[in-house]
């Protein structure tokens, strides 16, 4: 190793040199005048100080590089790269000025406007001030049929839709800076995090986060064309932060005074994505606005607004608790869970399992060719080459199964379902909060169907949990499941329930 500096950083040497030394690999360097001793002292000081250096040197070349950004963002407004913003695309300004560079055939690149985009720009920043939301402008341009960002820069986009604009890409547009013709930089940094905090010899890893307004660097001059002025600028961000304040005011309050139940655990079937909690005339709602959100409106067949009540829910939710556990239908209940249990295998499975018969097979014809008189020691080998070649079988068997889900018996699922304790009673008895954990530490999911109106219901007891829960001023666990792999499934029918309906209905379960 020419360059010890160059290959180890911090303590990657103390973590490295182990393993070197159990595979007997020698690591010669210079600075030592030869192999390095893992068990020599000053060796494992040598090595120490060169991480050090190491460490220094990058954190010296990544201050260095930072600033020089920095001035060349303030002082030149200089293009560093990235993906223009909306409204923009990228031109030729001609040789880079760094000579070498400049011989290596690059070039320096700025903004300017784009025919398409850029009177989106201005559109959306005069609605904005007009009084216009950002849902409103969303479905305005989604109706317009404007290319929203996504649409518009596929190649850089190609994990997204690009269906149609949402408020979040509203919102980015809002508050960027470089509409105003100026160059911004330092809107994100790297922060080095532990990968796994009780176990720091993992290392580090890069993590982009926002930095505040203040830390951004911005050019003092007019870089590229504006397409709005200073003014207008400042008056969308206090527009943005007056609105921001008043609706962080408003989820303080319902937070405080509204608990949901089923928080998270509700799905709507045609867009499946998690329907939102909402208080409506003192009670409890769940909604899906996913056209107004993202407004898909006319892109989908989604209804505008999906309205699920939660007392309608949970009575027919803890019926179905009851009479699945009830002693009547216990035996029914552990049957139908055991036949869920997933049958599938996997090929390294199977293959396993298949050589381990061989294997048996083998054996059984060895112990016969014994019993018949056949050659004792020519035997014995053969046995013991094959219960070589069956332990290596079952050892796969084993690591592929610890990643599957395996099959339990019914006296084992009985067990765990016993250990379930009384679940009506408990969830009736329980403060909405603790009923809520119980629904969540029991991996509920409830998918509803607005055409129908039916709710699909699956517990999943397939992690390990365990919960606490508050019974008349006592404490009580109701659930300690040690790695069932199945899921359960149930149906709830509402019937004649129509949404937002305040009458009571009839449920089957």
């Amino acid at each position: 190793m020419g360059e010890p500096h160059r290959a180890f950083y911090g303590n990657q040497f103390g973590l490295t040199v182990p393993l070197f030394a159990h595979y007997g690999v020698e690591l010669w360097v210079p600075e030592i005048g030869g192999p390095i001793d893992p068990d020599n002292e000053a060796h494992e000081l040598v090595m120490s100080v060169f991480g050090g250096m190491s460490k220094g040197e990058r954190n010296r070349i990544k201050l260095r590089v930072r600033t020089a950004m920095a001035a060349q963002t303030l002082l030149e407004g200089r293009y560093l790269g990235g993906r223009p913003p909306y409204g923009y695309t990228l031109r030729d300004l001609g040789p880079h000025p760094n000579p070498a560079k400049a011989a290596d055939g690059k070039h320096l690149r700025g903004l300017t406007l784009d025919a398409q985009t850029s009177p989106i720009v201005r559109r959306i920043f005069d609605e904005f001030l007009a009084g216009y939301g950002l849902f409103a402008i969303a479905e305005g341009l989604t109706a317009n049929h404007a290319p929203c960002p996504s649409a518009h820069d596929r190649a850089r986009n190609r994990h997204r839709s690009g269906i149609a604009c949402s408020k979040s890409a509203i919102r980015v547009i809002l508050t960027n800076p470089r509409y105003t013709g100026r160059q911004v930089w330092n809107k994100q940094r790297t922060d080095e995090v532990l990968l796994d905090v009780d176990d720091v010899a993992l290392g580090h890893t890069g993590v982009m986060r926002w930095n505040a307004r203040d830390k951004w660097v911005v050019s003092k001059e007019i870089t590229h064309p504006p397409l709005i002025d200073d003014e207008t600028f400042e008056q969308a961000q206090a527009l943005l932060t007056r609105r921001a304040r008043a609706v962080d005011r408003q989820e303080r309050q319902r937070r405080a005074r509204n608990p949901y139940v089923f928080r998270g655990m509700i799905y709507c079937a045609v867009c499946q994505r998690r329907m939102q909690g909402q208080y409506n005339h003192g009670a409890a709602y769940y909604r899906c606005r996913f056209p107004q959100e993202y407004a898909l409106a006319n892109e989908v067949e989604h209804p505008r607004n999906v309205y699920l009540r939660e007392d309608a829910l949970t009575d027919p939710l803890d019926e179905w608790l009851a009479s699945a556990f009830t002693p009547d239908h216990l035996d029914q209940t552990i049957t139908a869970m055991c036949d869920a249990q997933p049958t599938d295998t996997t090929p390294q499975t199977a293959a396993a399992q298949a050589t381990i018969a061989a294997c048996d097979a083998k054996l059984a014809q060895y112990r016969a060719a014994l019993d018949a008189g056949a050659d004792p020691a020519l035997v014995t080998g053969w046995i013991t080459q094959t219960q070589a070649e069956r332990i290596r079988a079952e050892a796969d068997l084993q690591t592929t199964q610890q990643t599957e889900s395996r099959r339990m018996s019914r006296s084992q699922i009985a067990d765990l379902v016993r250990a379930l304790g009384d679940i009506a009673a408990v969830l009736r008895d329980a403060d909405p909060d603790d009923k809520a954990e119980v629904y969540r530490q029991l991996g509920l999911r409830l998918t509803y169907q607005t055409e129908t109106q039916t709710v699909r219901a699956a517990v999943d007891l397939s992690a390990h949990r365990g919960v606490m829960v508050r019974v008349r001023g006592g404490i009580r666990t109701l659930v300690r499941v040690i790695g069932a792999p199945f899921r359960v499934h149930m149906l709830i029918d509402y019937g004649t329930f129509r949404v937002g309906s305040t009458s009571r209905a009839h449920y089957r379960a």
